[in-house]
């Protein structure tokens, strides 16, 4: 069987939710030599070569700089070519907001039966087994998926990156020609960033610290800031800071904010409202730091500190400072 992983580039480069399906493509390959990567837009050589250090020996590319600010209606049209092209039965994507509505599309450019948050894929009698957590984490999904062919957005963060090794691999292109024009016709004209802080940003970060209500003061939050930054951690907020004012609401987790999954998530002065629950509780390790040793936080935390933020987190921070001078 052959997979067909779609790459999506910032500035010319693999994300790090492209490079994570890697692995899951050779596991449903069978090998590498079952891999084929796609690349689109004005700089899709340059993320076919990336592709090439990833063990990737062939790569399609479609190279249309308008694919870069058209909807993703038309980069599924082109990935629905590149798989047919190969020969593929299945397209793997980082699960990104570009990834999730890109399976959806192909679910109907595609004839694709799809699904997206995947935390695991294997081959089965007639298709492909998935798993994924639902309702917000409190459960595990496991679902059979059949048909000629499968487009899965696999859930950030659940798997490992390969190492990269020397290695050029075979670029073939898919002719611009063939992508319909209708699909050009609504074009993205400014892309403006939203105020998101020091540090990575809470869609990649593998650390996340976020603060809430029990930091008391805007200007106490910056206690939230320093202990991410020993960490080299994203920031983020609970919805009463932002509401407050205190910091933006691009920083926000939660229901009505983003949804994070890093390796570790430290949560300081939170309740842990519902919320706020299902926006982070699928991270891979929970700390909760909390005077209240009944806040519903702690049912979801592996680890709780029960204390005072004020002398706990500066500790932290300075202990962690300490650690990694040496």
């Amino acid at each position: 069987m052959t997979v067909l992983v779609v790459g999506e580039t910032v500035d010319g480069h693999l994300v790090a939710a492209t490079r994570e399906t890697v692995s899951v493509a050779r596991s449903l390959a069978g090998g590498p030599g079952g891999v084929v990567g796609f690349a689109a837009g004005a700089h899709a050589r340059a993320g076919a070569g990336e592709f090439g250090r990833l063990g990737i020996s062939r790569v399609l590319v479609a190279e249309e700089g308008r694919l870069d600010r058209a909807p993703v209606a038309a980069t599924a049209h082109a990935v629905a070519l590149a798989a047919d092209a190969a020969g593929a039965d299945t397209v793997l994507v980082g699960g990104t907001t570009f990834g999730r509505d890109l399976v959806g599309r192909l679910s109907v450019r595609w004839k694709a039966a799809v699904s997206s948050g995947v935390t695991e894929a294997t081959r089965v009698e007639g298709g492909i087994r998935v798993r994924r957590p639902v309702f917000g984490g409190r459960a595990t999904e496991t679902r059979r998926l059949t048909g000629p062919h499968f487009a899965l957005a696999l859930r950030p963060h659940a798997f490992p990156i390969p190492e990269e090794t020397p290695g050029t691999p075979q670029i073939d292109t898919i002719p611009p020609a063939n992508l319909p024009e209708t699909l050009f016709a609504p074009q993205r004209t400014a892309l403006e960033g939203a105020s998101a802080g020091q540090g990575p940003s809470l869609g990649d970060a593998s650390i996340v610290v976020s603060g809430g209500r029990g930091v008391r003061t805007a200007e106490d939050f910056r206690l939230v800031e320093e202990l991410a930054a020993s960490l080299d951690a994203a920031v983020g907020a609970s919805r009463a800071v932002t509401d407050a004012g205190w910091r933006p609401a691009s920083l926000q987790v939660g229901q009505t904010g983003r949804s994070v999954s890093p390796q570790l998530y430290i949560a300081v002065g939170i309740s842990g409202a519902i919320q706020h629950l299902v926006g982070m509780v699928s991270s891979r390790v929970i700390v909760a730091i909390n005077s209240d040793s009944s806040a519903p936080i702690f049912r979801v935390a592996d680890y709780g500190i029960v204390g005072d933020l004020f002398q706990i987190v500066p500790a932290l921070t300075a202990e962690i400072r300490r650690a990694r001078a040496t």
